[in-house]
């Protein structure tokens, strides 16, 4: 479990390195399964709050290698040849996705398939949704019921 404090200082610490401290910024947002964020217009990096406290140190500290990368290819690099070498340059070792654990405990939508694999999702579902555990393709007998958390 990452400490907040301590990934605020990291980050800055980056940015101080790599880009102009007096441009680009980092803050903590509330996102539940994103673990960060490049944003080139506001020229801010967040982290989400929830997953740098379920997350191990290093694991965090991946995600802002994985953001300062961006920073510096700039947005028309999105995941390709030049931000995959701007982040190996930085030690960046992950992917282009996390494979983490995500804030379930605070999804207000839980689903369960007809063979009880659990679903979660952070908005209410609009249309039938099927248990890609059960099959690779849309089946509607492996469809999802949803139903909303207690607050």
């Amino acid at each position: 479990m990452a400490e907040l404090a301590r990934v605020r200082h990291w980050a800055n610490a980056l940015i101080t390195l790599h880009l102009d401290p007096e441009v680009w910024s980092f803050g903590f947002d509330n996102a539940k399964t994103r673990a960060g964020q490049c944003n080139y217009t506001a020229r801010r990096i967040t982290v989400s709050r929830h997953l740098a406290a379920l997350w191990n140190d290093d694991d965090i500290h991946q995600v802002l290698l994985h953001e300062v990368a961006h920073a510096i290819a700039g947005s028309s690099a999105g995941h390709g040849p030049r931000w995959k070498a701007q982040a190996a340059e930085l030690g960046y070792e992950g992917k282009r996705l996390h494979d983490g654990v995500v804030a379930t405990e605070l999804a207000p939508w839980v689903g369960t398939c007809p063979n009880g694999h659990v679903h979660y999702r952070y908005r209410r579902p609009t249309r039938v949704l099927a248990c890609g555990k059960c099959a690779r393709r849309f089946d509607r007998a492996n469809a999802i019921a949803w139903a909303r958390r207690p607050q």
